[in-house]
C-alpha cells in the first residue's frame, strides 16, 4: 500500500489549494481516507476524513467550511480542496488510509494503518 500526497506549496492568506492523495495496492473506496497536519512544534491534529464506500466526510472546527475533501473512485485519488486559507493552515499536511475507522474513531490518528509522505503547505500574509 502507497499513499502519495501532492499538491502542496507557497500561497498568500485568502487563496486556495488543492492536495492531492493518490492510492495504490489498495482501494481507496473501501478505506476511511483522511487528512491530517502537522505544524511545526505542535503535534499531529485531525483535519478532514471521508468514510468508507459512502461519502460521509467530517471535518476539524477549524477549517469546516473553508476545506472540502472529496474521492474520485476511478482515480483511486482523495483530495482536500482548501479555501480561504489563513496563517494558522501553515504545516505538513499528510493523507492517511484506514480500513476499521468507525465514527468515534476517525479523528485519532492512530485508527489509521497507512500513512502518505507528508506535503507542505505554508500560508504567508
Amino acid at each position: 500500500v502507497q499513499l502519495q500526497a501532492s499538491g502542496g506549496g507557497l500561497v498568500q492568506a485568502g487563496e486556495s489549494l488543492r492536495l492531492s492523495c493518490a492510492a495504490s495496492g489498495m482501494t481507496s473506496s473501501r478505506y476511511a481516507m483522511g487528512w491530517f497536519r502537522q505544524a511545526a512544534g505542535k503535534e499531529r491534529e485531525f483535519v478532514a476524513t471521508i468514510r468508507q464506500m459512502g461519502s460521509t466526510t467530517i471535518y476539524a472546527d477549524s477549517v469546516k467550511g473553508r476545506f472540502t475533501i472529496s474521492r474520485d473512485k476511478a482515480k483511486n485519488t482523495v483530495y482536500l480542496q482548501m479555501n480561504s486559507l489563513k496563517l494558522e493552515d501553515t504545516a505538513i499536511y499528510y493523507c492517511a488510509a484506514s480500513a476499521g475507522a468507525i465514527l468515534s474513531t476517525v479523528r485519532n490518528p492512530t485508527a489509521y494503518n497507512h500513512w502518505g509522505q507528508g506535503t507542505l503547505v505554508t500560508v504567508s500574509s
